[in-house]
Parts: structure tokens; sequence; C-alpha cells
């Protein structure tokens, strides 16, 4: 639980009054019932005296420039600087979390710096040359309140916007944040609801309907799968991700697989280099055309290729890409070897 007595309150966005002044969260698939006094799965939203309040509105535990490719985001703004903001708290309770230190912090005085109102978070974009700003780190969708309203101006100023997110949110306060966002990362952890329901306490198919939500809604989208020993590791779960990839989100749609290290209170070996390489290789097998493979020193696994010619089009050394494909008189991407557009979204033009 955090503490409220050094946090700005904010009323919630998408609960509902009961008797007896009890609130009922309507932000993610959880439905918290919530008597007064009382916070949520998450920990950040509170139940004060029969109304429900975001305990970090404007709080944020981490502000950061970084490449859009630690998103990750490989297809979007490729080589560009975004501003990058996260607090604490998460609605899943991942086993295995990497970030855990803020996603699930064991004190109640947690150190949290002001974000400022999204007017000077765009002055904030501008001054340190970022193209766009992330909500990111921990779980954005329980930081609702604070990253609708910044989305909504960055993106009329005309800077993107990015979500990073594990998707479990509820249709309706996604519908009404999804116009406000460019792209996202969606983690998408298991293809198995008992995997979501024991390792992370949540469920899948809330999940799927986002990133199918998303997607529709024209935000460009990523899939992340975190692969975990002895978890997700199967060469089924490779090809049921991604098959269910080329099917909902199409074949050009960017897969990563991420390697885990153990941490918080899993502690399997970390992911073999070679479970990751067969992911990669079950994930082409079923047409997925964009596939990679992060947190390694294998570099090869995080280049762009041409997917109709295979030539290079994006060299990687760490979180730092060289592009060297070209734009159409339109301003699309394509392949500077056989012309074929590409799935890449760069307004750049080379800059």
């Amino acid at each position: 639980m955090v503490s409220t007595e050094a946090l700005s309150l904010k009323e919630a966005m998408f609960f509902e009054h009961l008797e007896e002044k009890k609130v009922r969260c309507l932000l993610c698939p959880r439905r918290c019932l919530l008597p007064e006094g009382k916070v949520g799965f998450c920990g950040v939203r509170k139940n004060i005296n029969g109304e429900l309040y975001s305990l970090i509105y404007r709080k944020a535990s981490a502000i950061a420039v970084d490449p859009i490719e630690k998103k990750p985001l490989y297809h979007f703004y490729p080589g560009s600087a975004v501003l990058s903001y996260g607090t604490i708290g998460c609605n899943l309770h991942c086993k295995y979390c990497q970030n855990y230190h803020i996603s699930h912090p064991k004190s109640e005085d947690f150190s949290l710096r002001e974000t400022g109102s999204p007017e000077e978070i765009v002055n904030e974009t501008i001054k340190r040359a970022c193209e766009g700003v992330a909500f990111t780190y921990n779980e954005p969708t329980i930081w609702y309140e604070f990253v609708y309203e910044t989305a909504k101006v960055v993106k009329e100023r005309g800077f993107y916007t990015v979500y990073v997110s594990n998707g479990f949110i509820n249709e309706e306060p996604l519908r009404k944040l999804a116009p406000h966002l460019d792209a996202a990362n969606i983690d998408l952890k298991s293809f198995k609801e008992e995997d979501y329901v024991f390792m992370s306490k949540g469920h899948l198919q809330p999940v799927l309907n986002t990133i199918k939500i998303l997607k529709e809604s024209g935000v460009f989208v990523e899939i992340t799968n975190l692969v975990v020993t002895d978890f997700n590791d199967s060469e089924e779960m490779f090809r049921e991700i991604s098959n269910w990839v080329v099917k909902t989100l199409g074949a050009d749609t960017p897969l990563h697989f991420t390697r885990y290290h153990p941490d918080y209170l899993y502690t399997a070996p970390a992911t073999p280099l070679n479970t990751l390489k067969r992911a990669y290789e079950v994930a082409k097998e079923e047409g997925v055309n964009y596939v990679y493979i992060g947190n390694t020193l294998m570099r090869k696994y995080s280049n762009t290729f041409c997917h109709k010619c295979g030539e290079l089009l994006i060299s990687r050394d760490g979180f730092y890409a060289r592009k060297t494909y070209t734009f159409d008189e339109n301003g699309k991407v394509i392949c500077p070897s056989c012309g074929v557009f590409l799935p890449i979204i760069d307004k750049s033009r080379g800059k």
C-alpha cells in the first residue's frame, strides 16, 4: 500500500458508487469492490469517504530519456528519443516481475517525483529533444487519469505517444484512451488462461481484447513475450502466440521474444539462448515477418531485414539504430533494394 500523505489526490475515472460508501473500480477487469478506506489490488486507487481517488496522479518513480527501441518498439520512429514516465503499482502480480521494485513496492514511503502538468511535459519533451512521450516502466493503466490527460495534450501538440502495457484494462477506458495513443507495446505473457491465473493473478482474454481494440483503433502495435524458463517456454506456446499474431494482427506485426532473468518470487534459471532462438525460428515458420530477440547480446536477432528480399534495413547495436531504408514520394518507408513498402512508421525522412 502507498501512503497518501505526500501524494496528490485525483478523483478517479471509471468507478461506480455502491451502498454504505463502497465503490467499485471499473478501470480493469478486476472490478475491485472497495469499502471506505481501502485500496484496490493495484495499491494506488483508494476509496476515500465513498469516492475513488488515484493516489499517484502526477507522481513518477522515474522520468528519463530513452531510445524508442527500449520500449521495445522497433518499427515506430526507429532511432528516435522518447521522454519516458513511470510511477508505481500494477494490476497484475507476476511472480517473475522484472520491475518489481516499482510494480510492487514494499515500503509505504516510496520516493516519487512531480511530473508537472501536461503542458509542462510538452515543454520538457521539447527541451530534451524528444519526439514523443512514453508511459512505461510499470503498468500505465493504473495511472489512467495522468496518462489520459497527458497523452491528449502531447498528441495535440504534435508529438507521438507510446503506451507500454500488460493490456489488462476494460474496454470502455481503453476506447476513450486509444484515440490519443500512437503506438503500444503489449506484453502477451502466455497463451493459456491457467498461466495467467497462476503466475500473474490475471486473465488472458482481456489482454487479447485489448490488443485487437488497439489495432482496430489505428494504434501501431508491437507484441512482446517474455520467455520465462519452465513457464511459457515450450514450442507449442511459441506456435500459438505466433499463429494468433499472424491471423489476428497480420504477418507484419513485430513480435519480440525477450530473455527473462530470475527475479522477485521466481528463481528458475535465465532463459537459455537456444530456447530464444527456437522461439524465433517457430515464429518465422508460422509466418511472422518480423521477429526479434531482446535482452541478449545476440545482435543479429535485433536487426531488421526486408521481409521480401532480405535486405538489411536497420542495424542495431544495443539501443542504437542505424537506418538504411528509404522513402517514396509520399513519405512511406520502402526497401532500397526491392522497393517493397515496409511496415515501419518514420516521418524523419532520414533526419
